[in-house]
C-alpha cells in the first residue's frame, strides 16, 4: 500500500514560487475520505495559492497531487468532473437568473441528471429566487449559488474556500449542516477558512500551514487534546518568579506583553492539570488571582503559527474573539471555479 490509499486528496512535496517569494515549501496534506477537513493557515500561508493548484488554476513548480486516489496533472481537466469547486469568490452572468446560470454552468461539465438544479436549489435555499436575476442576489446568495453549482455533478470531492463569504449566522449555521450532512453521505469536503469557530465545530480534521508548510494535521479532537492551556493570573511583579517556579511543570509564558502588565500566564499543559499549576505556585509562596483552563482551535492555532504570515492577501482570521490578522484577497474577478 502507498501513504495515500484511502486518501481522498493528498499532496506530497508541494512547491509553488511567484517570482522569488516561495508560496508553497514541500506542503504535505493527508485528507482522508468522508470527513469535513479545515485547511487552515496565516496571512501569506500558502492557502490560496494551494486551493488554486487543486482546482488547476496555477500549476504548482513540484511535487504531486492526487485527487480521489489518482494523480491530478496538467491537461487532467475531465478529473475535475468527481470534484465539485468554489475558489474565491463565485462569478455568474448577472442578468440570467439563478436557474438559468446553473443550466449553463452544467452545459459546461458532464452530464447532470433531470431535476438536480432544482435540487440544489431548494437544498441551497434558493428555490423561492431561483427565477430573479442574479444581479439583484445579496453576497451570501451569491455564495450559496456558487456552492451549488459545484454541487452540480454529485461529486465526491469538494473544494470550498471560504463557503461561509457574506452569510449571515443562520446562513452559516444552515451552510454547516449541509456540509456535514455532505460527509456524513461519504463524501469529502475540504474547506479553507477563516472562521476558526466556526471551523472548531464543523471540521473532523484540520490542517494548518504556515510559510507554504504543513505544521500541524490531525483529527481535530485529537489535537485540541495535546494542545491544552491553563491560564493563571499573578500579581505582575512575580510573573518571573511563577515562570521560573513552573518550569519544572511546563513552559510558561505571557500570552502577550500586555498581559505580562496584568499577570496573566499560559502554561503548556493539558486543561485537567490546572490544580497542579495552582498547587506548585502556591508552594513557592505565589498565589494565584486567577485560573483558568481551555482547549481551543484559535489558541491551537496561534501557538503553532504566531498569527503571522507575509503580506500577500491570504486570510483574515476570526477566532473565538474576534479577527486575529489582515483581509483576504483574491485573484481579479472571473478567477473563481466552479467544477
Amino acid at each position: 500500500m502507498s501513504g495515500t490509499d484511502g486518501l481522498a486528496l493528498a499532496t506530497r512535496g508541494l512547491r509553488k514560487n511567484y517570482g522569488s517569494r516561495r508560496a508553497l515549501n514541500g506542503l504535505d496534506l493527508s485528507v482522508p475520505t468522508g470527513v469535513v477537513y479545515g485547511f487552515l493557515g496565516p496571512n501569506g500561508a500558502g492557502k490560496t495559492t494551494t486551493m488554486r493548484v487543486l482546482t488547476g488554476l496555477v500549476h504548482s513548480d513540484g511535487g504531486t497531487v492526487e485527487l480521489l486516489g489518482k494523480p491530478f496533472k496538467r491537461g487532467d481537466r475531465r478529473r475535475l468532473f468527481e470534484v465539485g469547486a468554489l475558489v474565491e469568490s463565485p462569478t455568474f452572468y448577472p442578468f440570467l437568473s439563478g436557474r438559468a446560470n446553473l443550466r449553463e454552468l452544467a452545459a459546461a461539465g458532464a452530464p447532470v441528471p433531470a431535476g438536480r438544479i432544482d435540487e440544489l436549489l431548494d437544498l441551497m435555499g434558493l428555490a423561492d429566487r431561483a427565477g430573479d436575476k442574479v444581479q439583484n442576489y445579496s453576497m451570501g446568495m451569491k455564495q450559496r449559488l456558487g456552492i451549488a453549482g459545484a454541487l452540480l455533478n454529485d461529486p465526491k470531492l469538494l473544494l470550498l474556500d471560504e463557503p461561509a463569504n457574506g452569510l449571515d449566522p443562520a446562513g452559516i449555521v444552515a451552510m454547516r449542516d449541509t456540509l456535514k450532512t455532505l460527509a456524513g453521505l461519504g463524501k469529502t469536503v475540504f474547506i479553507s477558512s477563516h472562521l476558526l469557530a466556526e471551523v472548531q465545530v464543523m471540521a473532523d480534521v484540520v490542517g494548518i500551514i504556515a510559510a507554504g508548510k504543513l505544521v500541524r494535521e490531525g483529527p481535530l479532537k485529537e489535537l485540541l487534546s495535546l494542545e491544552g492551556v491553563v491560564r493563571v493570573r499573578v500579581r505582575p511583579s512575580l510573573v518571573d518568579a511563577a515562570i521560573k517556579t513552573l518550569a519544572p511543570l511546563a513552559k510558561a509564558e505571557p500570552l502577550a506583553e500586555t498581559d505580562r502588565d496584568e499577570g496573566w500566564l499560559s502554561v503548556h499543559l493539558a486543561p485537567d492539570r490546572a490544580e497542579d499549576v495552582n498547587q506548585m505556585l502556591a508552594g513557592a509562596g505565589i498565589f494565584a488571582s486567577g485560573l483558568e483552563s481551555s482547549a481551543d482551535l484559535e489558541m491551537l492555532f496561534l501557538d503553532l503559527t504566531g498569527g503571522n504570515g507575509s503580506p500577500d492577501g491570504e486570510g483574515t482570521f476570526v477566532g473565538l474573539t474576534g479577527p486575529i490578522d489582515g483581509q483576504d484577497g483574491g485573484t481579479p474577478a472571473g478567477k473563481g471555479a466552479a467544477a
